[in-house]
């Protein structure tokens, strides 16, 4: 095993180590994506049709609002006990510590939608008339979009001193054609449609944007 991937391996399983004890990300974000299914539930009762229309802009909206509270805690941790500190005058390549986070961020969003999903089926009634993994797909390549850029831009915003504002103020803008590009593509395929053009969007976004942070994040975890 190379060194780059020992130090991601180890910062991962940290991270999930301590998450698993405290779930305070999982527990937070699980009671948000509840409360909006909940309460947009009790506001209108759509047909068949109208929820294969509106599901994936409810769906992936709650689970990008959800997702902040996760991805602000990402950094949290490090600036308490001063690990950030240590990290950057350590040789250990910084883009293996960012990898290390942005897995960690995309398997406890990932946990959220696998929970949340089956809430969302029940109450919204949603049979896809498409192929089924598709929304997999979609689910997988929108969750990376998400949580590789929540975790450079929550790294960028550490310093200031509203970072759970500045971090919704810069994500938001960037992810907007991912979130677009998923609500689209979970839209069609509930409806039968095709998404092909979606998913191949969706999956170019995570490759420029993956590729464009990891390029800067040395920079940024370095800046005073």
């Amino acid at each position: 095993m190379s060194a780059p991937t020992g130090i991601t391996r180890v910062t991962l399983l940290k991270d999930l180590r301590l998450e698993w004890r405290s779930k305070d990300a999982i527990n937070s974000m699980l009671f948000f994506s509840l409360l909006v299914v909940v309460v947009f539930a009790f506001s209108f009762d759509p047909t068949a049709e109208e929820s294969r229309q509106i599901a994936g802009g409810l769906v992936w909206v709650a689970f990008l609002f959800a997702a902040v509270v996760a991805l602000n805690q990402t950094w949290a941790r490090e600036i308490r006990n001063q690990v950030l500190d240590a990290y950057r005058v350590s040789p250990a390549p910084p883009n293996s510590l960012f990898i290390a986070k942005v897995l960690g961020n995309f398997i406890f969003v990932s946990v959220l939608e696998a929970l949340m999903t089956p809430l969302f089926i029940m109450f919204y009634r949603l049979r896809a008339l498409g192929p089924a993994w598709q929304l997999a797909l979609v689910a997988a390549l929108g969750t990376w979009a998400l949580v590789v850029n929540g975790t450079f831009f929550a790294a960028m915003s550490l310093r200031t001193r509203s970072r759970e504002i500045m971090l919704p103020l810069l994500l938001f803008p960037f992810s907007s054609p991912a979130l677009i590009a998923m609500v689209q593509a979970t839209t069609a395929i509930l409806n039968g449609e095709g998404a092909h053009f979606w998913i191949v969007l969706l999956a170019t976004y995570d490759l420029v944007f993956t590729t464009v942070c990891l390029l800067l994040f040395e920079t940024v975890l370095n800046a005073e």
